[in-house]
């Protein structure tokens, strides 16, 4: 099955959506542990893990979304 191209424009503005809320929540998170004292690297720490757990749960959600459109 082909795809056409506005549904792959769609595709595209949805992942790139979803990198950014996951960029979002991790400079949110990194904000948050370092005014609560952690230091550099554990802030950094947090933030990359805040942002994959979001990117994984935002692929996961468009993932399921696309395969019941389809």
């Amino acid at each position: 099955m082909t795809a056409s191209p506005t549904t792959l424009t769609i595709l595209a503005l949805a992942l790139l959506a979803a990198a950014l809320l996951a960029l979002l929540a991790a400079v949110a998170t990194g904000l948050l542990a370092r005014a609560d004292g952690a230091s550099a690297p554990a802030a950094l720490l947090r933030a990359g893990a805040a942002f994959g757990a979001t990117l994984t749960v935002a692929a996961a959600l468009l993932a399921l979304v696309v395969g019941a459109l389809t």
